[in-house]
């Protein structure tokens, strides 16, 4: 028990009333905080018109299975690439992206070397896939690689266009 009373002044002598400097940093950060407040921004004027279209088919309503089957139709006799082919490296860069380093040839068969925009070096011949929009590549000589690709024609079809990545001049 005298443990206790002995360690009761040494504890509590902890506890004061000197403040100051608690004081001190709480005038401090008042004088260098700023009381200004952004104002709010000002409120747009709505334009309010009237909707017109009531005799038209709602935006939000299922269009009519016979629309459905009538564009079905329609498109079932389009250009369309086929979404069953396995891509090829070349098919993740835009043809823009693609330059001519040379060809190499054997027994017939000339092959195009082209650098992508990652800097590697890939070789290609006819047949083969490049670009974003499924080229085929029709042609390799010396001087370009000729490619049809197949871009959309915005009504769901396809429709063949004429590039060729041509031979850059050496860096």
């Amino acid at each position: 028990m005298k443990k206790i009373f002995f360690l009761l002044p040494l504890v509590l002598s902890g506890c004061f009333n000197d403040t100051n400097d608690i004081r001190a940093h709480i005038a401090s950060v008042q004088a260098n905080t700023k009381n200004h407040i952004e104002p709010m921004p000002e409120v747009r004027v709505f334009n309010h018109f009237d909707y017109e279209a009531q005799e038209l088919r709602s935006p939000f309503d299922l269009p009519q299975p016979e629309v459905i089957q009538e564009k079905m139709q329609q498109m079932s006799g389009c250009l369309s690439p086929d979404p069953r082919r396995r891509k090829q490296p070349l098919e993740k860069f835009a043809i823009s992206d693609l330059t001519m380093r040379g060809t190499l040839g054997e027994l017939g068969i000339t092959w195009g070397l082209v650098e992508a925009s990652d800097a590697t070096l890939h070789r290609v011949s006819v047949g083969s896939y490049v670009g974003l929009f499924n080229g085929k590549i029709t042609e390799v000589n010396q001087k370009y690689v000729a490619v049809v690709e197949l871009v959309p024609d915005g009504a769901g079809c396809w429709a063949e266009r004429d590039t060729v990545i041509t031979m850059s001049e050496s860096d």
